[in-house]
């Protein structure tokens, strides 16, 4: 997977929330051959399998505290989706925009992706709308989508998104920032957060109002 996301921090916590943040998969040999994926391009949207690999660990909890629950109500690991299982292995499902075949290799152009960049894809398979929706299923705690939060941005940062790429960038903060990555028990608006995006380091804070952007800072050239 190659995507914008750098660090777990500010990745949605699950797939399909931001549709204009675009990702790509790197097929490796011997798997990249064309033929392989003939008639994937008919398909609007597909399943990724794949590893949590910033998360595994040795061990594991039969209980975690999802944030939607606001980090303090445990359920069965079983009934959530945690990335701390005991096989830290995940399912997405994402829209297929396009793919490239090149000297570099095969492509597959995806949105909607909710994985680090790096994150080992094990598998890819075509969504079936009448087998894999179902119109009348029950999500129990996670009946609704998360609410979203207003996003401004400093008058410095406003000046810096006008040189850079600013409209798209703008848009994908939007995006990203109004899911409110921050962790469930961190609600004080004196708290300061940053999070690695594409080749920028983004720093914002939350108060009332919603989210406000004070800095998008370049990367390129550094760690």
């Amino acid at each position: 997977m190659r995507s914008p996301f750098r660090q777990k921090f500010g990745i949605p916590r699950q797939a399909g929330l931001i549709a204009s943040v675009g990702a790509r998969i790197q097929v490796i040999a011997p798997y990249d051959r064309a033929e392989a994926f003939r008639g994937l391009e008919a398909f609007s949207h597909i399943w990724l399998q794949f590893i949590f690999h910033q998360a595994r660990r040795d061990d594991w909890k039969p209980q975690v505290r999802p944030p939607r629950l606001g980090g303090n109500r445990r359920v069965g690991v079983f009934a959530s989706r945690s990335p701390f299982r005991p096989n830290p292995l995940g399912l997405s499902l994402v829209a297929l925009n396009g793919m490239q075949h090149d000297a570099t290799g095969l492509w597959l152009d995806i949105a909607g992706a909710d994985l680090l960049d790096g994150t080992p894809v094990l598998d890819i398979k075509p969504y079936l709308p009448w087998a894999d929706g179902v119109d009348d299923a029950k999500a129990a705690w996670a009946d609704e989508p998360p609410a979203r939060l207003a996003v401004r941005f400093s008058a410095k940062v406003e000046s810096i998104l006008a040189g850079v790429n600013g409209e798209r960038l703008r848009r994908q903060l939007i995006d990203v920032l109004a899911l409110d990555p921050r962790p469930a028990y961190h609600t004080s608006a004196s708290r300061r957060y940053g999070m690695r995006f594409g080749e920028y380091e983004i720093k914002w804070r939350v108060d009332e109002n919603g989210v406000w952007v004070t800095g998008v800072d370049s990367t390129t050239g550094s760690d």
